[in-house]
This record gives C-alpha cells, sequence and structure tokens, in this order.
C-alpha cells in the first residue's frame, strides 16, 4: 500500500521489474541495429542517387518512450493494482482479532466500520482462518476465535452505543483471549477519540500485543461532532460544538426542537483550521428557549450530537422585592444590585418598581413567576400576603433575605422561628468576633459546593434552637448557627438568607459562591416534584426510571431492559446503565445526556502501540488490473500502427500516394455508413424488451414489495426510504428475508410479481391513463392487495364531509375501479392479530383510520353475494389509510428517521412498523389467524 494514496499491490514483488527498463531502453536503442559500412570505390558511381526509403540507425526516442511505458504498464497489472485497497493482514493464516469502537463517536461513520469488518471476515472465510470480533463496549464478554460464518451473524447484530466507551476495561478479556491464540494478528478498527482513558488503553494493548503484527484503522472519515454545555444565558442559548480532531475547516447546523420533535430554530457554527471547539448560538426569545428540549447537529447521526435539556436549563424570571428606600440614593450598593447581578448569568431578574412592596408581590404573583426574593422586607401586609402564602403552597420558590426591617417585624412566612433583633458579631459591644462560613449541609442544593475561606458574618438574624432546626439548615457559620435555612410548605419552599442580600452584614454577596448558591435555588423552582409535594432538591435520593432513550444513532426509543433509574437532578455523563435520554414523568423530565459541560475530546495518541496505521476506506475497493491491461493493448496497438506507417505499408498495401489513399477510405466509410439497412418483411412477432426482462427477472428473484412512483421525486424518495426499512423490519422480527423494494409505473410494470403494493396519492399528480387503471383492477381481483395512503390525517379522514386534496385525488382513482364496500376496520378483524397484537395502525399520524374490505357474516341459505375485487382466502384487495405510514417507516442509511411523527408519542413509530408488518403478513399469508385453532394462544396473549 502507498503511504497517503489508497492504492495497494496485490503482488508487490513484481514490481521489481521496472528496475529493468533502463536496461531495456538501451535495447530499444539498438534496434534496429546500425548498418555495417563496407569500402567499396564503385559505390561512388551511385553517391548521387536520391534513396527512395531510409532506414534510420537508431529506434527514435518517442517510440523508445512508448514501448518503455507499454513495459510499465505490463509490469503494473501484473502487480496487481487496487484502488480503495481493504485493510491488509502480516499473514494469510493467522486468525484475527478485530477489536472495534463501537461508542457514540463512532456511530456517525459506523458503516463504514462495519464494511471495513465484512471485508475482514470475508477474508477469513476465503483463507480458512479463524476470527474474533470484540466490542469495545463489552467488557465483560466472554471472548474466542469463531468460524467466519459465527462472526458475520454476530457483526450484523453489533449497534453503535449512545455513550462513551471505556476501553481500557476491556483488557483483561483481550488479554485472556490473545493468550490463548499466540500467533493471532490484532486489528484495532478506532474512531480516533480520547475522552479520558485512551492512553490506558494504548499503553495496555501495547503490553499485550508485544512481539505480534497490529494495525490500527482509524482517519478517512469525517471526525465525530458533539455537543455540550448548553447555556440559555441572557442574550441566548448557546451550546459547544466539539471535535477530536481539528485538521481542517467545517461548518454545520444545529437545530432546536421542542418535545414534540418540531423545529423550533437554526444556529449555525464553523471550525477553524485547527479548532476544536466552536459555539453555536440561538438568538430567540426566551419564551421560545424554554420550549427547547432537543439540540442536534443536523445530518450527524451519533447519541453526542444531541444535548437533550430539562427544567434544568430553563432560563427563570425572578422578581426582586427590596423593603429599603435607600436604593435610589446608592444604587451600587443596593441589594437589588448584587441580587440582579448574581442571577444575571442563569436567570432574568425583574426589579420591581418603588411603590409598597405589596404591590410588587401581587404583580409578581399575577405574572405566575416561579420565584421570588424579598430582600429586607418585613411584614407583607393585606390581601398580598394571603396571595404570596396560596403562591408558596402552589409550588412557588420564596428567597428572603434577612435586614433591620426583617428583624423587627413578626412573620410567621420564614422556615423557622427567628429572633427579634439582630446579632451583631465583631462590634464594640459585643463579646464575639466575626464568623466564618463553615459548611454546607450534605442533604440540601449546595451539597458539592466548595466552602469559601474569604466570606465572614458581622451581623445576622438568629433562630430559636430546637430539635428540627438541624433538618432546615442547608449552610452554617463556624460557631454552628444557621446562615441558609429552607422549609417545604405545600408544594413550594420558603428559603432564607440570615443576613443581608448587600454588603452591609456580611461580604457573601461579593463571592463566587453568593452565585452558585442562587444558582441552585433558581434550580429548585419548577423542578420535579417529590412524594411530600415539595420540590425535590438535588442530592436526595428521590429516583426517575427511563422513559424515552436514544440509541448510538441519536434516534429516541423505548428503554432497553438494562436501564436503570437516575436521581433526580442527576448531571453525570451517560453510562451503559443510564442511557442518553429522558427520565422521569412529563411534568419532571430528567435529561441524561452523552456528554457533561467539561467533557473535551481529544485525538487518540497511538505512538506508544507502535502499530501500522490504516485509514477508513469511503469506497468500495476497485481492481485496476482490467484498465491497466486495456491500457498496454491500446499502447500495443498505436506502436503496431507506428512501425506500419514508418515502414512505409500503407503506401505498399495500396499503390497510391497516402493523401488520395486516405481520402478514398474516408469516402468509402461514410458512403457506406449513409446507406440505409435493407428493409427486411414484419416479424411475425414482437422483439422481447430488454428492459422488461431484467425487471421481471428482479422482481422475481425474491419476495420483494413496491410502491407505486408518483413523479414526486420527494414522495418516492419517502415510500422507497419507508419500505426498506421495513424490510429490514421484517427481517429483524419475522421469518421473511424480502429483498429490495422496487418502484412501479402501473402503466409500464407488471404489477402481478408483488403481493402487496404501496400508493402514495399526490394531490396534484395526474390521474393514471385508463388502462392503467384497467390493470389495477386486474391486479386486485386476481389477488393482490393495494394499500392507498392520503398521508394528510391532520386534514381529513376518509369518510368525512370536508374531503382533503389528497381524498379528492383517490376518490377520482377509485371511481374508476370496481372495487368492493369498504369499512373502518373492525376490533375483531385478522389484521389486528396477524402478527403483532394492535388496536390501531398508526403511521406519521395517528388521527387517521385504516379502511377495509367489508366483510359481513354471509348466509349459507342466501344467495352468494357478488363482490367486485374480492381478493383469495379472504384477504381485503384494498385498504386505505391517511396516516403516512412510509413517513413513519423512512429512515436514513445511519437509522436516524427522515420526518418526525405527530404528536410523538414514546412507542409511536415502533407502533407504526408492527402495523407495517400486520400488513405484508396479512397480504401473504390471508386470514390464517381467523381460524378456531389460533384462539387459545390469542387469548393467552390478550390476558383474557
Amino acid at each position: 500500500m502507498i503511504p497517503g494514496l489508497p492504492l495497494a499491490f496485490a503482488q508487490p514483488l513484481v514490481l521489481l521489474g521496472l528496475v529493468a527498463l533502463p536496461i531495456l531502453w538501451w535495447l530499444l536503442r539498438l534496434v534496429p541495429p546500425r548498418p555495417r559500412r563496407v569500402s567499396f570505390p564503385p559505390t561512388r558511381l551511385l553517391a548521387d542517387i536520391a534513396p527512395k526509403e531510409e532506414t534510420p540507425a537508431r529506434t527514435p526516442w518517442w517510440l523508445t518512450l512508448l514501448r518503455l511505458l507499454l513495459a510499465a504498464l505490463v509490469i503494473l497489472a501484473a502487480a496487481g493494482p487496487m484502488w480503495n485497497p481493504p485493510v491488509s493482514t502480516a499473514s494469510a493464516r493467522a486468525p484475527l482479532v478485530v477489536l472495534i469502537d463501537d461508542g457514540w463517536s463512532a456511530a456517525a461513520s459506523f458503516d463504514t466500520r462495519l464494511r471495513a469488518a465484512g471485508e475482514l471476515v470475508a477474508r477469513a472465510q476465503a483463507d480458512g482462518r479463524g476470527i474474533a470480533l470484540v466490542p469495545l463496549s463489552e467488557p465483560t464478554r466472554d471472548l474466542s476465535v469463531e468460524t467466519p460464518d459465527a462472526a458475520a451473524a454476530r457483526l450484523r447484530l453489533i449497534r453503535p452505543k449512545p455513550h462513551a466507551v471505556e476501553r481500557a476495561d476491556a483488557l483483561p478479556a483481550i488479554g485472556r483471549l490473545l493468550a490463548a491464540t499466540p500467533e493471532a494478528e490484532v486489528i484495532w478498527l478506532a474512531d480516533g477519540v480520547d475522552l479520558g482513558r485512551g492512553a490506558e488503553f494504548v499503553s495496555g494493548l501495547a503490553r499485550l500485543a508485544q512481539g505480534r503484527p497490529v494495525t490500527v484503522v482509524t482517519g478517512g472519515v469525517r471526525p465525530a461532532l458533539a455537543l455540550a454545555a448548553a447555556d440559555n444565558a441572557a442574550g441566548g442559548l448557546s451550546v459547544k460544538v466539539l471535535r477530536a480532531d481539528g485538521d481542517e475547516a467545517g461548518a454545520g447546523t444545529v437545530r432546536a426542537l421542542d418535545l414534540r420533535g418540531l423545529p423550533l430554530g437554526d444556529a449555525t457554527f464553523a471550525f477553524g483550521g485547527s479548532d476544536r471547539e466552536t459555539e453555536a448560538r440561538f438568538d430567540l426569545p426566551v419564551e421560545i428557549r424554554n420550549d427547547i428540549a432537543r439540540l442536534e447537529i443536523a445530518g450527524e447521526a451519533s447519541a453526542g450530537a444531541v444535548q437533550l435539556l430539562d427544567k434544568r436549563w430553563r432560563r427563570r424570571t425572578v422578581g426582586v422585592v427590596t423593603g429599603s428606600t435607600a436604593e435610589t440614593a446608592q444604587p451600587l450598593l443596593a441589594s437589588t444590585f448584587y441580587l440582579g447581578r448574581a442571577l444575571a448569568p442563569f436567570a432574568d431578574a425583574r426589579i420591581a418598581e418603588r411603590g409598597a412592596p405589596a404591590e410588587a408581590v401581587a404583580q409578581f404573583i399575577d405574572q405566575r413567576l416561579p420565584m421570588m426574593v424579598l430582600a429586607d422586607v418585613g411584614n407583607v401586609a393585606g390581601e398580598a400576603r394571603e396571595r404570596l402564602a396560596r403562591w408558596v403552597d402552589d409550588g412557588g420558590v420564596l428567597v428572603r433575605f434577612a435586614g433591620p426591617r426583617l428583624a423587627a417585624a413578626d412573620d410567621d412566612l420564614v422556615p423557622v422561628r427567628l429572633r427579634r433583633g439582630g446579632r451583631v458579631l465583631g462590634g464594640s459591644l459585643s463579646w464575639e468576633q466575626p464568623q466564618r462560613l463553615a459548611s454546607f449541609s450534605h442533604d440540601g442544593p449546595f451539597a458539592g459546593l466548595p466552602v469559601p475561606d474569604d466570606v465572614t458574618v458581622t451581623r445576622q438574624v438568629l433562630a430559636e434552637p430546637d430539635s428540627s432546626l438541624g433538618d432546615h439548615t442547608w449552610a452554617a457559620l463556624a460557631d454552628g448557627t444557621p446562615l441558609v435555612t429552607a422549609a417545604k410548605r405545600g408544594k413550594g419552599m420558603v428559603v432564607l438568607f440570615h443576613v443581608t442580600a448587600d454588603t452591609r452584614w456580611s461580604d457573601l454577596p461579593m463571592s463566587g459562591a453568593f452565585v452558585e448558591m442562587l444558582r441552585r435555588i433558581v434550580g429548585l423552582s419548577g423542578a420535579t416534584v417529590g412524594p411530600d409535594g415539595g420540590p425535590t432538591p438535588q442530592g436526595s435520593g428521590e429516583t426517575v426510571a427511563p422513559t424515552r432513550i436514544l440509541d448510538g444513532h441519536g434516534v429516541f426509543g423505548p428503554p432497553p431492559p438494562t436501564a436503570r433509574p437516575v436521581a433526580a437532578g442527576y448531571a453525570g455523563r451517560a453510562t451503559a446503565d443510564n442511557p442518553p435520554g429522558f427520565y422521569g414523568p412529563p411534568e419532571g423530565l430528567v435529561a441524561v445526556n452523552t456528554l457533561t459541560a467539561a467533557d473535551r475530546p481529544r485525538p487518540l495518541d497511538l505512538a506508544p502501540l507502535g502499530a501500522r496505521v490504516e485509514p477508513y476506506r469511503a469506497a468500495e475497493p476497485q481492481d485496476l488490473r482490467g484498465p491497466v491491461f486495456l491500457g498496454a493493448v491500446a499502447l500495443a496497438l498505436i506502436d503496431a500502427l507506428v512501425v506500419f506507417w514508418l515502414a512505409g505499408g500503407l503506401a505498399r498495401l495500396t499503390g497510391w500516394q497516402r493523401a488520395p489513399a486516405a481520402l478514398l477510405l474516408g469516402a468509402t466509410l461514410a458512403l457506406a455508413a449513409a446507406v440505409p439497412p435493407p428493409a427486411h418483411a414484419a416479424e411475425p412477432t414482437r422483439a422481447a424488451d430488454p428492459a422488461a426482462d431484467d425487471f421481471a427477472a428482479k422482481a422475481t428473484a425474491g419476495t420483494r414489495l413496491a410502491y407505486v412512483t408518483t413523479g414526486n421525486a420527494e414522495v418516492d424518495a419517502i415510500s422507497k426510504a419507508g419500505l426498506q426499512s421495513l424490510t429490514v423490519f421484517l427481517g429483524q422480527r419475522t421469518a421473511l428475508e424480502a429483498g429490495e423494494p422496487m418502484g412501479l409505473d402501473i402503466g409500464r410494470d407488471e404489477l402481478a410479481f408483488f403481493p402487496i403494493i404501496y400508493w402514495p396519492i399526490v394531490p396534484d399528480a395526474p390521474k393514471p391513463s385508463a388502462q392503467a387503471l384497467a390493470r389495477v383492477d386486474a391486479y386486485m381481483k386476481q389477488g393482490g392487495t393495494i394499500l392507498f395512503d392520503t398521508r394528510d390525517a391532520v386534514e381529513a379522514t376518509p369518510g368525512s364531509e370536508t374531503a382533503s386534496p389528497g381524498m379528492k385525488a383517490l376518490r377520482d382513482i377509485l371511481g374508476a375501479l370496481d372495487i368492493p364496500e369498504l369499512e373502518p376496520i373492525p376490533r375483531e378483524h385478522v389484521l389486528t392479530k396477524t402478527f403483532f397484537l394492535l388496536r390501531d395502525f398508526p403511521g406519521r399520524f395517528t388521527a387517521g383510520r385504516l379502511w377495509v374490505e367489508a366483510m359481513p357474516v354471509a348466509d349459507p341459505d342466501g344467495p352468494e353475494e357478488r363482490r367486485p375485487a374480492r381478493a383469495g382466502d379472504g384477504v381485503s384487495s384494498i385498504l386505505i389509510t391517511s396516516n403516512d405510514l412510509a413517513g413513519a417507516w423512512a429512515t436514513r442509511p445511519d437509522g436516524q428517521a427522515l420526518l418526525p411523527l405527530v404528536p410523538g408519542e414514546p412507542r409511536q413509530r415502533e407502533h407504526a412498523f408492527r402495523a407495517g408488518a400486520n400488513i405484508v403478513m396479512y397480504a401473504l399469508t390471508g386470514n390464517y389467524k381467523a381460524d378456531q385453532v389460533h384462539v387459545p394462544a390469542l387469548l393467552e396473549r390478550l390476558g383474557q
């Protein structure tokens, strides 16, 4: 293989023949040989006679170069050149140990890795040697060398994981495998990303593979992109776009979606040549930003390229009310100044206008704010006091700061009982020194914050000591007195700072801890509600179960059986036990992401391994021996023509001058081309159509699903992608192994090859011809089934009085067909139990209904009822839906869905695939599930 060039040779030793080219040059220069000279005096008489022919003494240099190029091409062709060669191995007999990176960073280009692994399996099968596939996400799996057929079957089951893979955990299993097969060769299909323990794995693999060949396949594909550190700041929502390798510039788009999968906005990002981190920013109103539940990189099918947002990322609005009247005199020393600056990074602070605190409180309650801060407010008088208490009971978070007014007031809207007056520390009338902040409660929201050593308190409001004071204390001073207390009230909470919000009583407002403490408290507003009705603070023992989980390609699906609950407020990185996704009930979702805000992917350092490194190939290998041999043959023909021309062969052949002969030859060829071929009698039979024969051969090679091409490129692409995904689903869940779906032109192609045809209705498409509709009618009467899909369930359903454009187009088509009476599918219809037990047949929409041929109970004594298009075995010849089934089935090659679902329920897409499986199995097997022999099994499945 040539470094830096996707070119290799099957027999590289043959290239040594290129060394002989200089010798060949020397030999060719001597052909023809120099004529021998003999001294003979009478030859002077012939000196003045002009020669008719001259033979050069040496071969012309350009002809020699042509022949050398011909020889070089023959040598290159014999060496077996190959473009985009597969991964090379050091031996053709030793077993292969293939390590596969299958984490989130490999998902976007996982098809390329699977193709490389498949080529290695095929080569092992051809060479008759064993192979061991080692997905690095399964460290506890027992590894062994197996046959290539078994490895090929297991390779089809490998899928990328939605979390980071700890490669080092697989070293013990790899060591046992290599010890059992000392002659094995190691090939690592790496993703080139290191998230922290890459060096440990590389050094460990180098130690285990010492003395044996190791090949690492990495690079050659677009580096994996990831999202992390979303921040809903005051000016907009930003998110970090990360990559491990920064060799070239790049750009892309980050898309924001809500919980239903509907887009809310796009933001662009760009990488410089060596940048490994950039930012995408959404400049949207705060109300729209708070509805964002998912950020994803467009075109990057990876769980790492998805950032899920829950209520912790919402930018909350906090109302600030102060009881001081000196705010306007010294605004830079006021409590509102410190509170506004501290809340600005993560919340919008609304400062109350001048006036009575009761009026400001009532105004903020009317605005339905989730959190309110009262700075040195004594008693809230009048009706506002009752409304404030009800607001807290309904889930509001009230934060109060002490001050002279609160110390002199007698208000019970505080978490603990207070002593009247303030406690002075370090004053002239006090023996006590200023106290420092000592600790944070392990059960409170401040758990995990570093205790600042520069915060001192000179005055505070003391709490009356009782047995429950410790349970309400979130932060305490060195002498044990509380600095922050809190208590739950109904669904809400009351928090009290026993110092002022400015610097009169302490220097806490000037410390970084003040910002982090307020951040944690703001996070409680609107957080998950615990069993006792209050917010569940971070660090509590409450857990939530998984509800919607991302797969490796970043697509939502049901949680796997191995997924475990997480703690409410979980902020760690996703793992195999806690995959990324949403946990908890809809009103209190907890988002778990693949990467944390501090994660930064780095390129993998492979230098300690000392391995041979090859890149991935984006295309299939191509054997170049044929084109090179054709080039050699072409040069040989050119050489022969040149020699024939130099020898005067054309003149000897015709006896004329070259120019007249060439003109005569050209005129003859032109005359032959101009003469029309002789007329033949009409053939008795029509000539075979090669296109029709190819179509028939392809359609009958196996069972295939088909769809009607509408002429709309977008609709046809979705139909094809949808049936392809349904075919894969059928292969995974049923015994049917169908071939690639085929598109049909109903006016030209034969329909009888297909058991079921999907027909998407396009309102503006031209109506099929009468001949085409006659073919459709014959197809249905001869046992075929057509599934018509108007794809407009959000507008109308079949049978409605106000038909949608799609329904009108369908009525025009059905009006020319002899169809039976239709009815909405009954609950006991065989379609509901053909394979899966179903209640409805959703697609991209769920509002539409599935219509089938009406099947009334026939009177055995009466005359046989005539059915215009009755299929065999009781199978309905026509099915009609408006739920856009193909739109729900359609996925990209990487497994990511093409279109969003409406309303986007957690298992809607899975149910759409099950509906498709039932329809296909119904068309293939008939109504055998309606036999009485199946009743006991169905009742057992239904739990009756």
